[in-house]
């Protein structure tokens, strides 16, 4: 009757309403779309002394540029002995699409899990060194407000056997941010 189709029309609207919030991207990626200011959310490893304090994987994300053929540049912050350092890397296209290489500590191929280019961006960065192999995964955002972004994140990295001892929440440690404007660390 009339109350059921309109009770069928709210589920339905309700449904729409919440599928239209998550308009989550999981291939096929414009990569001219990533390009921008980033922030460092939480980073993840399953080599969790890489990613710990003063560990070689413990980088900042500043800004992220799309060249037009399908490379990244990542403009990126890490702190030696106490001083932020910038770093620029390049990340060259390889033979799958929103997948690049670059060579930083290892060789390093780096994937794109899922984005919503408004928000947020999953990247997964496999290291390889000397025979050695550990795997990265990376939450970053546009602002600074992303409390929802991490709770998502840490569940996804749950659903796919990460521990939580091994996700690290770079919001709550120095992250170079005094360096992003040109400014002294």
């Amino acid at each position: 009757t009339k109350m059921t189709l309109l009770l069928l029309c709210l589920g339905l609207t309700l449904i729409c309403a919440q599928e239209e919030e998550n308009n989550a991207v999981t291939s096929n990626f414009d990569l001219s779309k990533i390009s921008g200011e980033w922030y460092s959310v939480l980073l993840v490893s399953d080599c969790r002394e890489k990613i710990e304090e003063d560990g070689s994987m413990r980088v900042f994300v500043e800004h992220i540029d799309y060249l037009g053929d399908s490379s990244l540049t990542f403009k990126l912050h890490e702190i030696e002995n106490g001083t932020c350092t910038e770093i620029n890397l390049a990340c060259k296209p390889t033979e799958k699409n929103a997948i690049c290489s670059a060579d930083y500590k290892g060789r390093n191929v780096v994937d794109i899990l899922e984005t919503d280019y408004d928000n947020y961006i999953y990247f997964y960065n496999k290291n390889f060194k000397n025979g050695e192999t550990f795997l990265l995964l990376e939450l970053y955002a546009l602002s600074p407000h992303f409390s929802q972004l991490k709770e998502r994140f840490v569940k996804y990295c749950e659903e796919h056997g990460i521990v939580k001892e091994n996700i690290f929440d770079l919001t709550k440690v120095d992250r170079c941010l005094q360096a992003r404007d040109g400014g002294a660390a």
